[in-house]
């Protein structure tokens, strides 16, 4: 990211989640006044609280990157994922629009039913197959209602050094088992939490740079790490970066969704179509290989971890 002209403040919510953790951190290094709130600090489904944290911090812009992600949990918990999800987006953005300042929303592939073939556009039907995707869903609505001023960042398969994700639990597992049973028949795009945050911080910087009597391209847009594969194509990549990095090498196995079922249907293919993105602010995704290679540094070599993020 190129310097900034002024040092924005930037309020983020869901500061201790795998993008939220990029977001702080890389926001930053790249010159933002940033104001990390968790959900200890703030109850995003409070709208009174939501209002008053934007009136004592007095952003130039919101990213909200706070989520109910429990896929599995949602559907026995909705009322808790509506209300993270659904509710508290809508506070945010139009608390936004009331301080007159724009919101970044961060959504998800699971909008779609998964029954495509091809990468979906910002533009195809949504049709969410559980309660995570139709709160994830609603979140949308309720932002663009909102506030038009608005930017809905939809990713996939996000993973870091961070919290609990698929390459943490690949890793735990391959040193627990000689062998992994991991689903094959599930395509979509392996990202990176640290892309992700880059992307984000891009925009925003591009947006509040932009002169007021300039029309912004506001709205909704796909982001993910180039290239598809499966879960288990994802958890052979993950074992065998380990075993180069000094961890075990065991063999995963590819088998069927039906052979290992789950309380929330999974989309079966939801790659993103990253192009307009990269036409409209010339963000281009790098590989999901090479954002896993730098993920697992961290997470394989101790050294890493006091160094800090490698780049």
């Amino acid at each position: 990211m190129s310097e900034m002209k002024t040092p924005f403040r930037l309020l983020i919510t869901g500061a201790l989640g795998q993008t939220g953790t990029e977001l702080v951190q890389r926001g930053r290094e790249a010159g933002y006044d940033i104001a990390a709130f968790t959900r200890e600090d703030l109850d995003i489904s409070d709208s009174d609280a939501v209002a008053r944290a934007i009136a004592a911090t007095v952003p130039a812009a919101v990213i909200n990157a706070a989520a109910y992600t429990a896929v599995d949990r949602a559907e026995s918990e909705p009322e808790a994922a509506r209300a993270i999800n659904s509710l508290a987006p809508g506070f945010i953005a139009r608390a936004c629009h009331e301080a007159g300042i724009p919101m970044f929303h961060i959504s998800t592939d699971y909008v779609f039913d998964g029954m495509g073939s091809i990468p979906y556009p910002e533009d195809a039907p949504i049709s969410p197959q559980g309660v995570y995707g139709a709160t994830k869903a609603a979140g949308e609505e309720a932002v663009r209602r909102a506030t038009p001023h608005h930017i809905i960042l939809r990713t996939s398969w996000v993973f870091s050094a961070h919290g609990q994700n698929f390459v943490k639990t690949m890793l735990r597992l391959a040193g627990e088992r000689d062998e992994l049973n991991v689903v094959d028949d599930q395509r979509g795009c392996p990202t990176g939490a640290g892309d992700i945050a880059d992307a984000l911080l891009t925009i925003a910087r591009l947006a509040l740079e932009a002169p007021r009597d300039q029309a912004f391209p506001w709205g909704t847009y796909h982001f993910s790490n180039r290239g598809e594969t499966s879960w288990c194509g994802f958890a052979r990549a993950i074992v065998e970066g380990s075993a180069t990095r000094g961890g075990r090498k065991v063999e995963v196995r590819g088998i069927a969704t039906a052979d290992y079922p789950t309380p929330a249907r999974r989309p079966a293919y939801s790659v993103l179509d990253c192009g307009k993105i990269q036409r409209t602010f010339s963000i281009h995704p790098r590989a999901w290989e090479d954002a896993l290679a730098e993920t697992l540094d961290p997470l394989t070599n101790p050294a890493h971890r006091t160094e800090g993020r490698s780049k």
